[in-house]
């Protein structure tokens, strides 16, 4: 009896950033499902954060700092962003050598972006924030990413979602090395209640494991 309750079964409803599950989340569940075949899973993909309670959400994946204290959180990883450029771009604008010198840059915009048109940046004599522009602006990162790479302009987006080695392979190019953009913390975050399902506990530790090994998401350089 007290096996069979221990075992995860059930459907667990789990949220997270729209591009993240593409990317991220989908292409680990086959593994998943096959280590706990009594499971399913409802996934729920947005750009904003989900009301778990209101929404019945067992867990959530969750970038950026945390603001709800009636949460229970554990952190997973880190969002590491990259500034880059297509060389077709840099060819017919330059590359800058400093923050200062984006304001002369055509920036494409993410405008849900908690800093606004400031870039925050942080360099040998500390964080900076460099106010930006551009005629391109876009309401999901996924569109930011899409924007670089078709030259429109001069981006900050997560490394992780450059899953296609674009950098690597030189489509595109990373700028300012000496200057690296904030990263963001990634925590799993579920409601605060004495009892953890078993399969609630069964895809934490799962997402915990795979984000480790995963150098796009990897929180060990942050000293975990």
């Amino acid at each position: 009896m007290g096996r069979r309750k221990g075992k995860p079964t059930g459907t667990l409803r789990l949220a997270c950033a729209a591009v993240l599950g593409r990317l991220h989340v989908l292409p680990r569940l086959p593994r998943f499902l096959e280590r706990y075949p009594d499971v399913a899973v409802d996934l729920v993909m947005g750009d904003d954060f989900a009301d778990l309670v209101e929404q019945r959400i067992d867990l959530s994946i969750r970038i950026g700092a945390l603001t709800d204290p009636g949460l229970v959180a554990r952190r997973i990883g880190i969002s590491r962003r990259v500034l880059v450029a297509t060389p077709g771009y840099l060819e017919r604008h330059g590359t800058p050598r400093t923050p200062e010198e984006l304001r002369q840059h055509n920036c494409i915009l993410y405008t849900r972006l908690a800093t606004g048109a400031n870039w925050p940046f942080t360099g040998r004599d500390g964080p900076i924030s460099v106010p930006v522009q551009g005629r391109i602006q876009v309401n999901n990162t996924e569109g930011v990413r899409a924007a670089i790479l078709s030259g429109l302009g001069i981006g900050m987006v997560p490394a992780w979602h450059f899953v296609d080695r674009e950098i690597e392979t030189g489509r595109l190019i990373p700028l300012l090395p000496d200057y690296e953009p904030a990263p963001h913390p990634i925590h799993a975050v579920y409601p605060t209640r004495r009892f953890v399902p078993p399969k609630l506990r069964a895809m934490l530790d799962y997402l915990a494991t795979e984000f480790e090994l995963d150098p796009l998401l990897s929180a060990y350089a942050e000293g975990r």
